[in-house]
């Protein structure tokens, strides 16, 4: 009986613990009803008593969020690592000669990369560059020089004693120039000797006492296009040329060639064409494309990198323009003025004066990675891991393991050829690590097997439209002056409008550089920015 009972008591208690909780929802309805008002309601009068200052402060926080990781900023972290920069990160064969010889002495690559602050961002660093990267004030002393299919290539050279402050040099040390080391620098994508990053270069190099040359792609610089050829990201033959010509001249004088952007994937390329008949002794190739066709899918990638896309575009169809004629003639210059995009240029302009069918054919045949593993002089390369525009998927790390004559020096942020550091943003990076590293390098052991060069490697000099058997690197067409100086060939002529406005511009740079008030400075920047534009 007693078990009856509670087994009753024990059916009963969850039916009324169910029917409770049943009826509350219907009491907590009732309840809210009863104050008239629904939750959205109550919900809404709540968001009403938040101060309009807290929903500005959020807004500003969201906005924020989205354009730091839009425009890939990493301010957060370098406060978090106490701004000391991240290390650079070197690959390289373990039996390799050059890193212990060279590498091993170069402290910049061996310590950290540390970004301008209120530049903590590729993108930032990038744009800097471009439009008030600050360059340096000089004038360069110019020589023409004509290719075997007639077309000119305009070497703009550099001494230390050009940027020496003191006019009055002395003839012995005017003459000791000739016997200096001498640096190549093969500019970017329709860049020339007149780039930001580019006198950041040679000024910085001539000023530790190198003979920099600037060898300016055809049709840039001022000079002309008189042949039915322009230059492409695997044209080897105008940097082969330009080689020979300064070997000739200076045999016992270590020469190096040092690669930026599309110029440093022309430059390994001709590395690796040439094998062990170079005639150089070492190289540097600073942010290198590597796999053109790789880097074309990724700058189409997403809208920050279309950005660049169509920035690079726009910068080809203004050296078309230059050119119209040119181009109206060899290529479908309708879709010219119709591309936006790089590789819509290539597909009307380059394969069409190049010989390619395709873009991804000129992509492929152009891009320098297959021909890394045949270098056989000492080579540096520097990559952002960050940089917008050629894409880390495409960096040789495994190629850099299997050839001991090449150094990868990676680097977490930098953007492209940006690499600023410092509060004041004055400094390149990049520019102190490659000195440093051919500073070391034409002291050691390596480059003496490299001048050891065969005779019939070494012909004579090649055809200069400013050569009258005089010091090659004294007497030149001087553009500082208001009148061109060693002007014998009627070829020169034809560049005259050219030296006029080069010697404009020098002088608004020596005006600037005169009166270096801040007002004169935003000035000189808004300027740069106007002109581009």
């Amino acid at each position: 009986m007693i078990s009856r009972r509670i087994i009753t008591f024990s059916f009963k208690l969850p039916l009324s613990l169910i029917s409770l909780a049943f009826s509350l929802p219907h009491i907590s309805m009732e309840t809210v009803s009863s104050f008239g008002d629904s939750p959205y309601e109550l919900l809404l009068k709540a968001l009403t008593l938040i101060p309009i200052t807290h929903y500005v402060i959020g807004f500003m926080l969201v906005l924020w969020v989205l354009l730091y990781n839009f425009l890939e900023f990493h301010i957060v972290q370098d406060l978090f690592s106490g701004f000391r920069g991240q290390r650079v990160d070197l690959t390289f064969n373990s039996c390799s000669q050059l890193y212990h010889e060279v590498v091993s002495k170069c402290t910049l690559l061996h310590g950290r990369y540390m970004s301008t602050p209120w530049l903590s961002s590729p993108h930032l660093q990038t744009t800097f560059l471009r439009f008030f990267g600050r360059p340096p004030v000089f004038d360069y002393r110019r020589e023409l020089l004509s290719m075997d299919d007639g077309g000119i290539v305009a070497l703009d050279w550099l001494t230390r004693f050009d940027v020496m402050e003191k006019e009055n040099k002395a003839n012995d040390e005017a003459h000791q120039v000739s016997n200096m080391p001498i640096v190549v620098v093969i500019p970017g994508l329709t860049s020339d000797s007149d780039s930001v990053y580019i006198k950041h270069l040679t000024f910085y190099m001539a000023k530790r006492g190198w003979n920099v040359v600037v060898s300016n792609h055809r049709g840039l610089g001022g000079v002309p296009l008189n042949t039915d050829f322009f230059y492409n990201g695997g044209w080897t033959g105008d940097l082969r040329k330009v080689v020979k010509h300064i070997r000739s001249r200076s045999p016992g004088v270590p020469l190096f060639v040092v690669g930026t952007s599309l110029g440093a994937n022309m430059m390994v390329k001709y590395l690796g064409e040439d094998g062990d008949n170079i005639l150089i002794d070492g190289a540097a190739a600073v942010c290198c494309p590597w796999d053109l066709l790789l880097c074309d899918r990724f700058i189409g990638r997403n809208a920050v990198q279309r950005f660049y896309d169509k920035a690079l575009g726009a910068g080809l169809k203004r050296y078309a323009k230059k050119h119209q004629q040119f181009f109206t003639r060899l290529s479908d210059w309708e879709g010219i003025e119709k591309a936006r995009r790089v590789r819509e240029f290539d597909t009307s302009g380059t394969c069409r004066v190049g010989k390619f069918d395709t873009a991804d054919i000129y992509y492929r045949e152009s891009s320098c990675v297959g021909y890394v593993e045949r270098i056989k002089v000492p080579l540096l390369c520097i990559s952002a891991l960050d940089d917008p525009v050629c894409t880390r998927e495409a960096v040789i790390w495994d190629e850099c393991r299997a050839n001991k004559n090449v150094i990868l020096a990676t680097t977490q942020h930098g953007g492209h050829l940006g690499y600023f550091d410092g509060m004041d943003a004055k400094g390149v990076w990049w520019v102190r690590a490659v000195d440093e590293f051919l500073t070391v390098l034409s002291s050691s052991t390596i480059i003496h097997k490299q001048n050891m060069m065969p005779d019939s490697l070494l012909v004579g000099p090649q055809k200069s439209l400013t050569d009258k058997d005089q010091d090659p690197y004294i007497h030149l067409v001087k553009k500082t002056e208001n009148q061109i100086h060693h002007v014998d060939n009627k070829l020169l002529q034809t560049n005259k409008i050219f030296m006029e406005r080069k010697i404009v511009s020098s002088d608004a740079a020596k005006g600037f550089e005169a009166n270096s008030s801040s007002i004169d400075s935003f000035i000189f920047i808004l300027k740069r920015f106007t002109d581009h534009f």
